[in-house]
């Protein structure tokens, strides 16, 4: 009978944490939701910390993170614009290991804000070189008297884990149809081949040039200045004020003192994100969807805490297509695509509704960081592709293979046994090496899915208004990656521009009247159950563990990469780029 009774005192115990946890969660709702007073003659200060998630928090946990986003941290820039109320803006960044795409958006949101007449100060402590970049577009750029700037140019980091499969018997047993499909060089190689190198060549040259002409516009010097600026640095404060490069040596309190701050109130951006674009008269427009196509792509259902990264399940985003393809209040389809691709089937999945969804109301497509491969493959519905100069995107081509563990097991004295029939049986098997029948028939399939996607990439050009022969098309594949600048010109991509400027495009194309911003549809929405909140709750432990893993330079992108090559053995044949393509 007590042991009864104990198990019913457990149980009580239970219900009231998770009655006391919801009470609590939507005690914070009602007040992280309540509209802040915002006083005229005010300063906005805005602490922005990238790189950013592309979506909006879809659990409870993580929307009383804090975590930014990149649309949210915008839509707060934008506001302030159009805000009578706001006279100033001062930004502190935290940007360091941001990708191109992100930061080139979110100086793009400063240099429109700068529009209205009101000015920005970019107050600096330590500054790397995509901090810097980002702040060269303010009016003012302030440093610490005791900071430093690390601004020394651009390197493109790559990891390569041949030689510790060796060392554990594991061979990578890869396959790739373009010699610049470089993402199984990661596992099959050493150090880099003649094509991965040429190809990391270009996007590291092509990143330094805008870098180059980012900072020359924003500080009204030349390239060439810019130039040897860069190769004199890194700087402490006082020499970068001598180099031009800051304006004033202050700390944070004397920015406060100083015009066009002083005399002003203070609102803190993480406040101020909470005032309702409605408000302002943003947002009141007809309608048009906003779908994020943010991860890796794989079949079946999204998952966006996954300890490798977000997953962009097939399945969930055609129900995304499918319900904005037919609401007759939606007016035009924004698609904005973070994504290095993945499963060459799920792409094709997606591939067919948007498709489908062209055919009936106008499609646009808006390139993050990276839209690559399968990225790309989805992209190539669109009317209009608008990208970053310096986002990643191409990489026609696909990859297959397996990993051989045989040596692996024999190291720790495992032995296997196979019954097969079937001359192909062993196809998947991750003991062994492919057989040479094996290999035919893997290559035969990739190179008809290859012929696929070459073949919808150029119907999509085609239909976009781009004059390309296949034979043209083919030249531009092989996996070989471009920066956006690279693909507009080359006539991949449409336009070079911002995701607003793709909202615009959209908005022109879905006949919306001039001068009304449309109101948006975005999807994936924040969710509210009780099982989101109890998947929250339980899983924060090991959401702060994984982000402490993610921290160790090049293991996030490891971990993605052999994630990625764990599902080759569900799907026979993927189209994904690399991840290790950053910039330090």
């Amino acid at each position: 009978m007590s042991a009864r009774r104990g198990i019913v005192l457990v149980l009580v115990l239970i219900v009231v944490a998770i009655l006391v946890s919801v009470a609590g969660s939507l005690l914070l709702m009602a007040g992280t939701s309540a509209t802040p007073s915002v006083a005229n003659e005010s300063t906005l200060y805005l602490k922005i910390k990238a790189p950013f998630s592309e979506i909006e928090p879809v659990s409870l946990f993580e929307q009383f993170s804090n975590a930014q986003t990149l649309r949210g941290t915008l839509e707060t820039i934008r506001k302030a614009k159009v805000d009578r109320r706001i006279k100033a803006m001062v930004i502190r960044l935290d940007a360091s290991g941001a990708l191109w795409g992100q930061l080139q958006e979110l100086r793009g949101g400063l240099v429109d804000f700068r529009r209205s007449g009101k000015p920005v100060i970019a107050y600096l402590e330590y500054s790397s070189a995509q901090e810097y970049y980002v702040a060269s577009a303010a009016d003012r750029v302030v440093m610490m008297p005791a900071g430093s700037l690390d601004l020394t140019g651009v390197a493109s980091y790559e990891l390569f884990f041949r030689g510790a499969l060796d060392k554990i018997g594991a061979y990578p047993d890869m396959l790739h149809i373009g010699e610049y499909k470089t993402f199984s060089n990661t596992f099959t190689e050493k150090g880099f081949t003649p094509a991965h190198r040429e190809m990391t060549r270009s996007l590291n040259h092509e990143w330094y040039d805008q870098l180059v002409k980012g900072i020359a516009d924003g500080r009204r010097r030349s390239e060439a200045e810019i130039i040897k600026a860069i190769d004199g640095g890194p700087y402490l404060a006082e020499r970068a004020k001598a180099a031009g490069l800051v304006d004033d040596l202050e700390y944070e309190d004397q920015v406060d003192g100083n015009p066009p701050v002083k005399g002003t109130r203070r609102i803190e951006g993480e406040a101020y994100s909470k005032v309702q674009a409605s408000s302002l008269g943003l947002g009141e427009g007809p309608r048009i969807a906003l779908l994020y196509a943010s991860g890796t792509i794989a079949s079946g259902d999204s998952s966006f805490d996954s300890p490798t990264g977000t997953v962009l399940g097939s399945e969930t985003f055609v129900q995304w297509v499918r319900k904005v393809r037919v609401d007759p209040a939606i007016r035009a389809v924004v698609v904005r695509i973070d994504s290095p691709g993945g499963s060459a089937i799920a792409s094709d999945v997606i591939w067919r509704e948007l498709m489908l969804t062209r055919s009936v109301k106008p499609l646009v497509v808006s390139m993050g960081n990276v839209a690559a491969s399968g990225g790309y493959y989805i992209a190539v519905p669109a009317d209009t592709i608008v990208a970053e100069p310096g986002t990643i995107t191409g990489s026609i081509g696909v990859i297959s293979g397996k990993m051989a563990l045989r040596g692996l097991y024999e190291k720790v004295g495992i032995t296997t046994e196979v019954i097969a029939r079937g001359k192909n049986s062993g196809l998947l098997g991750v003991t062994d090496l492919f057989t040479e029948s094996e290999r035919q028939v893997f290559k035969k399939l990739m190179l008809d899915t290859y012929d696929q996607f070459v073949d919808k990439a150029l119907a999509g050009r085609t239909a976009a208004g781009k004059k390309m022969s296949r034979e043209e098309l083919v030249k531009l594949a092989g996996g070989r990656i471009y920066t956006g600048r690279q693909a507009k010109a080359n006539g991949l991509i449409d336009e070079v521009g911002t995701l607003e400027d793709a909202l615009a495009e959209a908005a022109k194309l879905g006949g919306l009247p001039a001068g009304k911003e449309p109101e948006l549809l975005m999807l994936p929405k924040p969710k509210h159950s009780l099982e989101d909140l109890l998947g929250s709750v339980f899983g924060a432990q090991l959401g702060a563990d994984v982000q402490a893993l993610r921290n160790v330079p090049g293991l996030a992108e490891a971990l993605k990469g052999a994630s990625a090559l764990i599902g080759l053995g569900k799907e026979p044949v993927w189209a994904i780029a690399p991840y290790r393509l950053e910039i330090k």
